[in-house]
């Protein structure tokens, strides 16, 4: 029979681990199989909340959130006018205590917490002081392309992906020539990025989805969309001329 060695943990605590864990873009059914085994077994569960109060992340997953366990809300800004870096440090901090204490923490994260997830940044803040293990999920930039019909790329396509939150005039230098595009976080930022696609006369192969994959989710023709309405979860495909035999 072979002995455990305890040498090393006299004296010291066992850490926590610290999961990022990818929960899609709002249909809960889309949510991975690992995904839920690790949600509903951890005893801390963290996610950001808007200026608004509202709670995204929280409410995909509500149903499969259990009474028992522990949940820390991260006050974000999602405005580009205020810095976010203060919050990140506070909710970082919030769940490395968890974390020294031997709580297994997950981090919600809509979409892919890899690919503009706010988790990154608590990642590059705790992933060199706690073990930790990022669960991939559904990006809504592909889940769009499934609920718009539009498939992306072909063969040797490129696929851009931007935020509309960059200039005007960055924005026209990165579409000019693109196999297909996908521009994301629109929100306020939809009049400019209509007069980029104009110009460059990308705006015809313009699709246009808000809230993909949500029971409010809404397609609209690009054409009648009032620009004043366009929330942040709304994006804009520019899908592949490419049309193979």
């Amino acid at each position: 029979m072979t002995e455990l060695n305890t040498t090393d943990m006299i004296g010291t605590s066992i850490k926590g681990r610290l999961y990022g864990l990818g929960i899609g873009p709002g249909d809960p059914e889309l949510l991975t199989l690992k995904a839920h085994r690790i949600l509903t077994s951890v005893p801390v569960i963290a996610y950001p909340t808007m200026e608004n109060g509202k709670v995204l992340a929280r409410a995909i997953v509500a149903d499969f959130i259990r009474p028992h366990q522990i949940e820390v809300p991260m006050p974000l800004p999602f405005s580009v006018e205020r810095s976010s870096q203060p919050y990140y440090d506070i909710g970082a901090e919030t769940i490395a205590q968890h974390l020294a204490a031997g709580r297994d923490v997950a981090v919600l994260c809509e979409g892919e917490p890899m690919l503009y997830g706010s988790f990154m940044y608590i990642f590059n803040r705790l992933a060199g002081r706690f073990d930790t293990e990022v669960i991939p999920g559904i990006s809504s930039t592909f889940a769009s392309a499934a609920m718009l019909g539009a498939p992306l790329t072909y063969r040797n396509d490129v696929l851009s992906i931007m935020p509309a939150t960059l200039d005007e005039s960055t924005l026209h230098d990165r579409l000019i020539g693109v196999d297909a595009a996908v521009i994301i976080k629109l929100g306020r930022h939809f009049a400019k990025v209509r007069r980029v696609l104009e110009t460059l006369g990308l705006f015809s192969r313009a699709l246009y989805i808000e809230r993909a994959t949500m029971p409010n989710q809404r397609i609209r023709p690009i054409a009648e969309v009032d620009p004043a309405e366009v929330p942040y979860w709304a994006l804009i495909l520019i899908p592949s001329q490419t049309r193979p035999q």
